[in-house]
């Protein structure tokens, strides 16, 4: 999950349940105030292990160091106690009122823990018993970039500050529908840029449930009757209910991959269905056969409720791994391409050559090509000379 939805969902964790404060309140800093920015800095915290790439150039550590002891349930009560040290040290600083030693740690802890339950529940991988393990279990549930996620996340914050003061409800419902309005075009966009466009009717319909959700409840001013607390445990309750359907459409993909692999008499050794943008209905199927990496992609809108053989996939694609010689047997002898087959949960092998030079090029079919003029976002790259000393290897970038 990126970052800045852990922050989100964070904060709203802390109000919905510990009756945080916004974070940007007027003086004085009180507990609720502390209270939000525990859980709030807990559930970005982990995300930190990225700062070792400022001081490393080592390229494979995206994949054997992110998501590792900084996600760790394992470390988990060590990051807390540290951080709420700290958390003490500076609210006695500042002279602010803040929660116990106790409480605090109980709050960083609840921060981290959301931080590691999001991300498990994407296809990326999360080191989640390191150092004791390394595996990387994945749950396959959510994309890594969920804007109706986000959403839900944020605009029941929105709406808790906007209806908390009766004087300026107005125009702060004013201000947020304006700011919200030109968000689905915007990530219409960007949405096209990589490969994964929205209709125009989904656009249609998140634009004119932004301007009801901003602009109604302003009305007689009935959305004062709902208190601050209860518009953040509503916006909890919608991401609960949210993630429960991802993990019901995720059952019903896996399904369907499974029938296509039993269908097809495939020898599968791993087999698994991953989120697309932008919407749960967009499944990518995969099975992994002892040649290869069959993969198909699948729409759920029109049988998400059915038998799961009952739709065809709507396109399918085989990627065969290049028949083993010398040089893909000495790329696959090298530190970072174990490392890469370490990560890695459906790889797949090509060889070409260019000129005088042999190519060998390994993949992860679990991050595909989403745009067709760019390579697939885990491709690793080893060149070779005619008598196959090694000119180059690395992430492959164009």
């Amino acid at each position: 999950m990126d970052t800045i939805t852990h922050g989100i969902a964070g904060a709203l964790l802390a109000k919905a349940v510990f009756k945080g404060k916004d974070v940007f309140p007027p003086e004085p800093v009180d507990k609720g105030r502390v209270i939000t920015w525990s859980v709030m800095l807990g559930s970005i915290f982990p995300d930190s292990d990225v700062l070792r790439d400022f001081l490393s150039k080592d390229p494979m550590l995206m994949v054997t160091w992110h998501r590792s002891i900084t996600h760790s349930l394992v470390c988990l009560p060590i990051w807390a106690i540290i951080l709420a040290m700290l958390t003490r040290l500076i609210c006695r600083w500042r002279k602010w009122n803040c929660p116990s030693f106790v409480s605090l740690c109980g709050l960083w802890a609840l921060g981290i823990f959301s931080h590691i339950f999001l991300d498990l529940v994407t296809t990326f991988g999360t080191m989640i018993w390191s150092p004791l393990r390394w595996s990387r279990p994945a749950w396959d549930i959510i994309f890594i970039i969920d804007f109706s996620l986000t959403a839900l996340l944020l605009i029941p914050q929105l709406l808790a500050w906007t209806y908390e003061d009766p004087d300026h409800l107005r125009r702060r419902a004013l201000l947020l529908w304006l700011i919200f309005t030109p968000t689905p075009f915007l990530i219409s966009k960007i949405a096209a840029f990589v490969g994964a466009p929205t209709s125009n009717n989904a656009i249609i319909v998140a634009t004119v449930l932004f301007a009801a959700l901003f602009l109604l409840p302003a009305v007689r001013g009935w959305g004062l009757r709902i208190p601050y607390v209860r518009w953040n445990r509503i916006g909890l309750a919608l991401a609960a209910a949210y993630i429960v359907a991802a993990t019901f459409a995720h059952h019903k993909a896996l399904s369907r991959t499974q029938t296509f692999a039993a269908s097809e008499n495939i020898d599968a050794q791993s087999i698994a269905a991953l989120p697309l943008p932008p919407s749960l209905w967009h499944w990518d199927g995969l099975v992994l056969a002892p040649r290869g990496v069959y993969e198909i992609r699948l729409d759920l809108s029109d049988a998400l409720f059915s038998d799961p053989a009952a739709a065809p996939p709507i396109e399918r694609s085989y990627y065969p791994d290049a028949p083993t010689n010398s040089f893909i047997e000495k790329a696959r002898s090298l530190p970072n391409v174990q490392r890469f087959f370490g990560f890695a949960r459906f790889p797949v092998t090509r060889f070409h050559k260019e000129g005088p030079e042999a190519v060998v090029e390994f993949l992860d079919v679990r991050f595909p090509q989403i745009r067709r003029d760019r390579p697939p976002s885990f491709e690793y790259q080893v060149r070779f000379s005619a008598d196959g000393e090694v000119l180059s290897e690395g992430w492959l970038k164009r």
